[in-house]
């Protein structure tokens, strides 16, 4: 009987929701929560023996913590998800897969092509969830036909629902490349204009919102991929390649020179040190505000770092700053870069 471990959240394993995303690894026995229907789904032939949760926000930088619980257990394959289009769940989903198979464990992740953690999931294999929780039975049917398949010896497929990159390892082809060439050209003339030994990587195409009405009923936010953070850097903000974002009080009219300090490191932070207004205008938008120009500011500003930040990390960024803006209800946003 093969030996499966179900990575999950702690809103899909019972403890709680936001309140508790901060928790850290934990344990337990059999499956839990959406693992039930996965384990009856995988039949008498393969056991989940052991699940393991993490909170959202503590998952997506404990991901080898989190292989080191599930190693103790010996699994024969380690499944993570459905995690639908939820970006920290996703990314925590997709590190933990990758940490999985970079340890030696057969490893597979579910979740929506839109997910901000899927180009994360390194080696281990992805495939397709739904948008939305609601979607989790015929989720569950999916990846569990998928585990079943990887438990088996054989490789998925896009038949299979795998989607994301797929690492490429050298086998023996059918032709020659010359043939295969000139086979591709006459495809590609007779109007398949998709076919390719190489798929290129799939960027999102992302429409504006609509104009604001009416700034001057609106409250606005000011954030930044300009690294600008207070002069000790409190949060240990990445000077590149960020895995998190941060937020800082917008006190008075000005930010002081010489309490600011940009740690960007893929340009010259000097005049930016000066004058931290040169990222986040703070004194023009005060003035803004003060003329009736715009309606208010949000009382504090989102900033990371845009230097060799991954696709995933900056979708995810913008998903959470979108999300956390429509609580202020923010209309609005000024974004800086560098």
């Amino acid at each position: 009987m093969a030996r499966v471990v179900h990575y999950i959240n702690q809103f899909f394993a019972g403890v709680g929701g936001e309140d508790s995303a901060g928790q850290g690894p934990t344990l337990m026995d059999g499956p839990v929560g959406p693992g039930k229907k996965l384990a009856e789904l995988l039949g008498d032939e393969h056991e989940i023996v052991s699940t393991v949760w993490c909170g959202d926000d503590k998952a997506p930088d404990a991901a080898d913590e989190i292989v080191e619980l599930i190693q103790g257990a010996e699994p024969d394959l380690v499944v993570a998800g459905p995690a639908f289009t939820s970006g920290r769940y996703g990314l925590a989903c997709a590190r933990v897969a990758a940490a999985a198979a970079e340890a030696g464990l057969a490893a597979l992740a579910s979740m929506h092509e839109d997910n901000p953690g899927l180009d994360e999931a390194g080696a281990a294999p992805v495939v397709a969830s739904g948008e939305v929780a609601r979607r989790m039975g015929p989720s569950l049917e999916r990846l569990g036909a998928a585990a079943a398949k990887l438990l088996a010896g054989e490789e998925l497929t896009a038949d299979d629902g795998r989607i994301g990159k797929v690492a490429r390892r050298s086998v023996m082809a059918d032709a020659p490349a010359a043939q295969r060439a000139v086979d591709l050209v006459l495809t590609r003339l007779a109007g398949d204009r998709d076919a390719t030994e190489i798929p290129l990587p799939r960027f999102d195409s992302v429409t504006p919102a609509a104009p604001v009405d009416d700034v001057s009923q609106a409250t606005v936010a000011l954030v930044t991929e300009g690294g600008l953070v207070p002069d000790d850097n409190p949060g240990n903000l990445e000077s590149a390649r960020a895995t998190r974002w941060l937020r800082y009080p917008l006190e008075g009219d000005t930010l002081a020179s010489g309490s600011y300090r940009s740690v960007h490191g893929g340009f010259s932070s000097v005049h930016a040190n000066d004058d931290p207004h040169r990222i986040v205008p703070l004194d023009v938008a005060r003035e803004l505000e003060a003329e009736g120009a715009i309606g208010q500011l949000v009382g504090e500003y989102f900033v990371t770092t845009g230097n060799g930040t991954s696709v995933a990390n900056a979708r995810r960024f913008g998903i959470e700053w979108a999300t956390d803006m429509r609580k202020s209800e923010a209309r609005a946003a000024i974004l800086t870069a560098t």
